[in-house]
């Protein structure tokens, strides 16, 4: 008699399964990534540790810069003309992420920096070497030790109409804004009284000093170590929130008590 086959049961695998096997999968390669870049973030970064030379500031400024501001830092129709910026200006707006831009819009957001401190400083000096223009700040003028008193003098008169009086910053016409101050760092303060950035205007040493820069930069600093001398911040709005604030709840409690010793009295 001829054998009979035996069937082969033929299971079908679990709609389920390929969802797991591709959820293992992409486990699996998100670990190994995780791992690697916080190896590479753990190891020594040779990019940060060596400095780079102006030919190399060049060929970042061509990879990153030149789609909007030319190869010749001329200009074109999606980006300023780089010369006589130099490098004070390159190094701000790279240094506070303003650079490279992320967007067209009313103006450049601060973000984090795209580039290591080598690499801005190389991309500044190859722009000052084609274009000269103010050097980076520092020295004197950045430690903080100048008259404090003079510097908001000079800060209220100049500055909080944008900035507000406290450095909060403040809204602008057409979705324009003044940032606000605390944490900039001092050469950036300087860097932004000297090139005008977005809509601020330059302040020259015709029409502030180095002294006088070093003045409110000592004044900003003071305000930032010694937050609301004088009480509630009040969302830091200046004499218009203090009246606000003085008309709806100190006259307020001056009608209620009022209105409550009258009825005590009837």
């Amino acid at each position: 008699m001829p054998r009979e086959k035996k069937r082969r049961r033929s299971g079908r695998r679990s709609p389920l399964a390929a969802a797991a096997l591709i959820g293992v999968g992409l486990l699996l390669t998100g670990g190994a990534y995780a791992g690697a870049s916080a190896a590479m973030a753990a190891s020594p970064n040779e990019t940060a540790t060596t400095t780079l030379t102006v030919e190399d500031g060049e060929k970042l400024f061509q990879a990153n810069c030149a789609t909007c501001h030319g190869l010749d830092l001329a200009g074109t129709e999606n980006g300023p003309s780089l010369y006589g910026v130099g490098a004070m200006a390159v190094e701000f707006q790279v240094a506070t992420g303003r650079m490279p831009l992320q967007m067209q819009g009313p103006q450049a957001p601060q973000k984090p920096p795209q580039f290591t401190e080598d690499q801005i400083l190389a991309m500044s000096a190859y722009v000052q070497s084609v274009a000269p223009g103010p050097e980076i700040a520092s020295g004197e003028v950045l430690d903080g030790q100048g008259d404090v008193s003079h510097g908001a003098e000079l800060f209220r008169v100049n500055c909080a109409m944008c900035h507000n009086v406290a450095a909060a910053g403040g809204a602008l016409t057409e979705g324009k804004y003044a940032p606000p101050l605390a944490g900039v760092e001092p050469r950036h303060l300087y860097a932004a009284m000297e090139t005008g950035p977005q809509n601020m205007p330059v302040f020259n040493d015709l029409n502030l000093t180095p002294e006088d820069k070093r003045d409110i930069i000592s004044a900003l600093l003071w305000m930032e170590q010694n937050p609301s001398p004088g009480g509630f911040t009040l969302g830091s709005l200046g004499p218009v929130s203090e009246g606000l604030f003085i008309w709806i709840f100190g006259i307020g409690a001056l009608v209620a008590f009022t209105v409550w010793i009258t009825a005590k009295s009837n």
